[in-house]
């Protein structure tokens, strides 16, 4: 018998607009905290986010415009998320520490019509500003100050002068197609020029859903909840700042947005603000603790999740005996971005802290909704040990659909119907994955593959190090071979040598955990060890710097 199904309902749209309205009914007295300047609700926010939809109104915005923003995390960058792509246009939220010529290569290629910026990078806008193409607009954050405009074409005004003059009637339309472009950043993680990365409304609702889900419900040893106080340490021009503003707008939770980082104003905000929940890569978590302000700040409640690049176990112990919880985050800027968690599974609950180290320092365990597997060059499945090295490829409903006008780039991102992320790695036995390099990273000695990865962790456990860096260096007999950048703690420096680093990597080949032809060659001293723009380790640049 033939069934006869009917569909008279309405078309939800799984737009932004619609993912966050409930939480300005839901809260609106909650707070959003600027450093220690600006302290403003929910229930405000939203009228300024509204102010700025008819304000962008005004100067013609509309549906499939391109706003691009250059500002510190703050306030009006939060107004911007929800403004922008609410109304229909596209926010481009702009890399403000690329070079010069690549900021306006992505200001060219994105089509920005509007440019806001923070009066810090008005330098750097009057030095490109006579080859923008397509920019009509410019509106100015001053912060209050008095600031020079000259030789800056087409400024509107300021931003809080503008946004006073503009009324809050604004209406976010809950129609918007949610496979409207939401957003577009570029990536600098490929070779040649920054790449273009856009997401939908629906890509970034299914990430938020997920993320919140995945950090509220598997919850050990780092949850996130509506009780949370939540501050990025992530730059918002970066992934969405992992996403996790959404979130936190849609559990309805407390922000704080600190602005410029600068590490004693960071320890400041934790204590007072009452933070409990952030987020960075390595070296700002290695820069906080690093401050001597840190030792007095009670940090017991603060949880943390690294991502961006390989979390070193060294500093990973030293987080967790401060009473830190730290754990990992993976994924990439094409990835929108999380796709693991490196969460403890419940038999886990009492491991002691070797353990503990050891499963907060892997890449984790995919989040629902992605489809992740190892592969070889031919594509195929590799079974799960450390012996099993293959490219991490993965499918999920919130992943880029390609490059910015680069077909050929696309295709290349997901070749096979997968998208390549260019890591190495290997599945445990539990099903948690384990990077253990960049493909462009890993050392090859003769015929036998090494981890750089894995020597920086090692290195990384000596009392003595701080930061640590290793690369291939070409070798006329075995290929490569691993050089180790070192930069020493303040009072070991002129104090440990090369030398006594072999020997601590010499307990380790003792072990069994590495052979001893993975030692590296040389361990060279540095004062700071060069970072990209959103503050990982750079070593193209170290292999510039030094020739190889």
């Amino acid at each position: 018998m033939d069934r006869v199904f009917y569909n008279f309902s309405y078309r939800y749209n799984l737009n932004i607009w619609n993912m966050l309205e409930r939480s300005f009914k839901w809260v609106p007295y909650q707070e959003i905290v600027y450093r220690d300047v600006v302290r403003i609700t929910y229930d405000e926010l939203l009228r300024r986010a509204k102010k700025l939809a008819r304000l962008y109104e005004r100067l013609g915005v509309e549906r499939g415009t391109v706003i691009g923003i250059m500002d510190w995390d703050s306030h009006r960058y939060l107004e911007n998320y929800i403004a922008v792509p609410c109304m229909g246009a596209v926010l481009h939220t702009i890399n403000v520490k690329l070079s010069l010529e690549q900021i306006l290569y992505t200001i060219n290629h994105a089509e920005d019509r509007i440019l806001v910026v923070h009066k810090d990078f008005l330098p750097l806008l009057k030095t490109i500003v006579n080859m923008l193409e397509t920019v009509r607009s410019v509106i100015v954050i001053s912060e209050g100050e008095s600031i020079d405009l000259s030789g800056i074409p087409n400024v509107v005004g300021e931003y809080e002068e503008l946004l006073q003059g503009e009324s809050g009637d604004f209406d976010f339309d809950d129609t918007l197609d949610e496979e409207s472009i939401a957003t577009l950043f570029y990536t600098t993680g490929t070779t040649g020029l920054p790449k273009g990365v856009y997401f939908t409304h629906r890509q970034l609702v299914l990430h938020t859903l997920i993320l919140g889900l995945a950090s509220s419900a598997f919850c050990n040893p780092v949850s996130f909840n509506y009780e949370d106080v939540y501050m990025p340490l992530t730059p918002m021009f970066h992934v969405h700042a992992w996403g996790v503003p959404y979130v936190a707008l849609l559990f309805g939770v407390k922000s704080v947005y600190p602005g410029r980082y600068e590490p004693g104003l960071i320890l400041s905000l934790i204590e007072k603000e009452k933070v409990t929940f952030s987020h960075c890569v390595p070296t700002v978590l290695h820069m906080i603790l690093s401050h001597p302000k840190s030792r007095e700040v009670d940090l017991s409640r603060w949880k943390v999740i690294i991502g961006g690049s390989a979390f070193p176990r060294g500093l990973c112990k030293v987080a967790w005996e401060r009473g830190i919880k730290a754990t990992t985050g993976y994924g990439m800027s094409e990835t929108c971005p999380v796709l693991t968690l490196a969460q403890f599974k419940p038999h886990m609950k009492n491991m002691d802290m070797e353990s503990i180290v050891d499963y907060a320092t892997k890449t984790g365990f995919p989040v629902p909704l992605v489809k992740l597997k190892i592969v070889d060059e031919n594509m195929r499945e590799l079974l799960p040990g450390k012996n099993h090295l293959g490219e991490i490829v993965v499918r999920a409903p919130w992943l880029t659909k390609g490059y910015f006008k680069s077909e050929e780039a696309s295709k290349e991102l997901w070749r096979g119907g997968w998208l390549h992320t260019q890591d190495v790695a290997y599945m445990d036995e539990e099903g948690y994955i384990k990077i253990t390099d960049r493909l462009k990273d890993v050392i090859k000695t003769g015929g036998e593959w090494i981890s750089s990865l894995e020597l920086e962790s090692l290195i990384s456990q000596h009392p003595a190090v701080s930061e640590v860096a290793v690369i291939g260096v070409p070798d006329e007999k075995w290929g490569e071979r691993p050089w180790a950048y070192v930069v020493l703690k303040p009072e070991y420096r002129d104090i440990v040598t090369e030398e006594e680093l072999k020997k601590w990597m010499m307990k380790f080949v003792e072990s069994g955990i590495i052979e001893k032809w993975a030692i590296p060659d040389r361990f060279i001293f540095l004062s700071e060890i060069p970072k990209t723009s959103v503050g990982k380790i750079d070593k193209k640049i170290l292999r510039a710097r030094h020739q190889f």
